[in-house]
């Protein structure tokens, strides 16, 4: 994940001064999406049971995603879609959820068009129809009816599934909760800042982050994104989506609504087993958890070594 967000800087950088000098276009939302295709690795790698699944969006375009089972001899708490970032595909988000199935539940990861082994090219609003032909998966799968839905939004998946679900709300009416991971208010402001810390395009950075679109950002509709409980995770070490980009966010939410602070790269989240308990404790009440709100006792990630819980970490549960 971290590769893979480098490089969509690197070429985010590269994309916006070019295209500002060639031709000053804006509103160009290919540069939201950073696809890489094939699957370097599937989940049987890391031991995982998993299988292939394919649906196609109201357009026709085929898209692949991955099927996570629960853990034989766990009880089925209930399903998590994942939709993750901008960046790579499947294989380099696994990190966010491959830990879910020991926990109960099983999960749907969904490429976007373009990404991976989906057929197709990311754009707005296309990619919209991807998330609702998941949807429609998750509705005709058997092994997901009667059991709570949750929806995992990871950086740019996070704010497409905002936009998605205001738009439909007989959707929003199926989740039980809602986690998200790093996710941007703004994708321009997002821009404006990875401009920023160049030193050759700083003087240019307002305009140039004009040419990043912001219709569809998360912020425009968080307003509406009422009913639902909705956890935030947001690092105060995150220099992809900064600290004030996603506390905009989170106070554009309605309630109910928490904001865990956390430690660690971008959507490096679930990498510490902090945040995983976290996430598994707002899942069992997500109308009344307040989160974990002694930050200061958390080291930086990575841990040097384990830290025992405090008396005010949530434990996880025995198995």
């Amino acid at each position: 994940m971290k590769r893979t967000t480098r490089t969509f800087f690197s070429r985010l950088i590269g994309a916006l001064g070019l295209i500002a000098l060639l031709s000053g276009l804006s509103g160009c939302s290919s540069l939201l999406f950073y696809p890489e295709p094939g699957l370097p690795f599937t989940p049987k790698k890391a031991h995982l049971e998993y299988s292939d699944v394919y649906f196609k969006a109201a357009d026709g375009t085929r898209l692949h995603g991955w099927w996570l089972p629960v853990k034989a001899g766990v009880p089925l708490k209930g399903t998590v879609l994942h939709l993750h970032g901008n960046g790579g595909n499947l294989a380099w988000h696994l990190g966010g959820s491959w830990w879910l199935p020991a926990k109960g539940y099983q999960v749907l990861l969904l490429d976007y068009r373009g990404y991976g082994v989906s057929e197709g090219k990311p754009e707005l609003p296309e990619v919209y129809q991807d998330i609702d032909a998941a949807m429609d998966w998750l509705q005709q799968a058997p092994q997901v009816q009667g059991r709570p839905l949750v929806l995992l939004g990871q950086s740019l998946g996070g704010a497409l599934a905002v936009h998605y679900l205001v738009e439909h709300p007989e959707q929003r009416e199926r989740f039980k909760a809602l986690v998200f991971d790093g996710v941007p208010a703004s994708y321009r402001d997002v821009g404006q800042s990875a401009l920023s810390s160049s030193w050759l395009l700083w003087p240019l950075q307002v305009p140039l982050s004009w040419l990043v679109p912001d219709g569809d950002s998360a912020i425009r509709s968080m307003d509406r994104l009422t009913g639902v409980p909705k956890l935030f995770f947001q690092s105060i070490d995150d220099t992809i989506v900064p600290l004030s980009n996603g506390i905009q966010l989170y106070q554009a939410a309605p309630p109910p609504r928490v904001l865990q602070l956390t430690r660690g790269g971008h959507v490096q989240t679930f990498f510490d087993p902090t945040w995983r308990k976290v996430m598994l404790r707002f899942l069992d009440d997500p109308q009344h958890f307040n989160g974990l709100r002694r930050l200061a006792e958390v080291p930086n990630y990575p841990q040097a070594a384990p830290v025992p819980p405090s008396d005010d970490e949530p434990s996880e549960s025995p198995q």
